[in-house]
């Protein structure tokens, strides 16, 4: 079987994903960033919500659970530090598997931007959807974990096949690729980088990647090639604490 995806803008910068089980019909949003948007993306797709996937807890992934629950009646699912700002139905953790008609999510532990930040891995059909820790050429904010948790996190989703689709929560793209330029000089980074400028005056999205994109790429994967004088979690910190910084 398969999946089909449904992504929609929404607040300044978010994406949003409603995700049909294509052989039951039923349908997952992950995460809930606008309630209104959201059950407009239900509407003008005619699936039947089942399923809110929440990735964490801060109110533009969590923040319309209650609004889009009450709409529809679907179950709420997530990570428990969802709970700090809204009911959840059932609780999931590293190793958890999440089935959506045919449709089997397996659930990773991607803590650091949050502590108990999760992703949503369907292997069969190779696709991740990761929330706020892995970005377009880029990563998430340690507002909570340290820089060894998220390096750990971004290692996992770097694990996974090269050529599995990467559905993120922002539309970062262009300033992460202007930071990245600053940090690393490789051929395919720049070019890269000149793709994503032009799509973006285009008014075009960036968003979804691959894990062969952000690893050939990404700073914050190839840290460790760009430090090679440390550790690769100190690596990794060292990158992630220049972007904190950057002003470009």
């Amino acid at each position: 079987m398969s999946i089909t995806v449904h992504q929609f803008a929404c607040l300044d910068d978010n994406y949003g994903y409603l995700v049909r089980d294509d052989a039951s019909g039923l349908a997952a949003a992950i995460d809930t960033p606008d309630a209104d948007a959201v059950l407009k993306a239900v509407k003008d797709t005619g699936w039947r919500l089942a399923l809110i996937l929440n990735t964490h807890w801060h109110p533009d992934h969590a923040g319309g659970n209650a609004a889009v629950k009450a709409a529809t009646g679907c179950e709420i699912v997530g990570p428990q530090e969802v709970t700090r700002i809204a009911p959840l139905d059932r609780q999931v953790g590293e190793g958890d598997e999440v089935k959506l008609g045919e449709t089997l999510f397996r659930v990773i532990d991607t803590g650091g931007h949050t502590l108990g930040h999760i992703s949503y891995y369907d292997a069969k059909d190779r696709t991740v959807f990761v929330g706020d820790t892995l970005f377009a050429l880029g990563c998430g904010r340690l507002f909570e974990g340290t820089a060894a948790q998220m390096w750990g996190s971004l290692s996992k989703l770097a694990a996974l096949p090269d050529d599995t689709t990467v559905y993120c929560a922002h539309e970062y793209t262009a300033s992460n690729a202007r930071f990245a330029l600053s940090v690393d000089q490789a051929p395919a980074l720049k070019t890269r980088a000149d793709q994503i400028f032009a799509a973006r005056a285009r008014g075009e999205w960036t968003v979804p990647t691959t894990i062969g994109a952000e690893k050939a790429t990404n700073p914050f994967l190839r840290a460790p090639v760009l430090r090679p004088d440390l550790s690769p979690a100190e690596a990794f910190g060292a990158v992630r604490a220049a972007k904190d910084d950057f002003k470009g």
